[in-house]
């Protein structure tokens, strides 16, 4: 998921600080970023509100981030 680590790296983040937000490690947070793991509905909907986009441009179902409102 190509999308996550540009949001990420966009605001000078490490994966480790992410993994936090998740409650996560950041080895598993690292996988799910490179796509060897899948992402669970909760931590989509946590980067979703973190981020304020939407969960179609995490999972890069579309370019239009569309915040939340």
């Amino acid at each position: 998921m190509s999308r996550i680590r540009e949001l990420r790296e966009d605001r000078d983040l490490t994966q480790a600080a992410i993994a936090d937000i998740l409650k996560t490690t950041q080895q598993q947070y690292s996988k799910i970023e490179t796509g060897k793991s899948d992402i669970s509905g909760e931590k989509l909907r946590l980067l979703a509100k973190f981020y304020n986009v939407s969960a179609d441009y995490i999972l890069e179902l579309t370019d239009e981030p569309r915040p939340l409102y």
